[in-house]
């Protein structure tokens, strides 16, 4: 019979995750990617091929979401905001799961889910590329 884990060891990898991601938003916010000729490059999809990517203006977008700037970080990446609250879920449960010592189904284990992340992602690829309006408005 194995001895069970102690809470302080069941949360250290979230506590990893949590702290990695607090020096990420840190570093965006030194950043600041709304400033044109920052620190952060530009993309380079954007930059070699003049076309947006699914990721172009994420770390705008996380930098407008952490100073509350909801519209804004809408108008740099819709799917990213998206995608953000999907990682901010998922971390919540799975360190929910980790106190209580049981696992639940998380979305990413459904048959279907790998689908229709990459549909929804080759989706927002073509939309915020086509070139007439209203289209021309998801451009960053």
């Amino acid at each position: 019979m194995s001895t069970p884990v102690s809470l302080p060891h069941r949360l250290a990898a979230p506590v990893a995750v949590a702290g990695a991601g607090a020096l990420v938003c840190a570093a965006v916010l030194w950043a600041d990617p709304t400033t044109p000729g920052g620190v952060i490059p530009v993309c380079p999809s954007k930059a070699l091929l003049g076309i947006n990517c699914p990721g172009c203006g994420s770390s705008r977008m996380l930098y407008s979401l952490l100073h509350g700037d909801l519209p804004a970080a809408l108008h740099y990446n819709a799917l990213g905001l998206l995608a953000a609250i999907a990682l901010v879920g998922t971390f919540v449960f799975w360190t929910r799961d980790r106190v209580r010592v049981r696992a639940s189904v998380r979305w990413y284990q459904y048959r279907n889910a790998p689908h229709i992340v990459l549909a929804l992602v080759l989706g927002w690829l073509i939309l915020r590329n086509i070139p007439i309006a209203p289209f021309t408005g998801l451009r960053v």
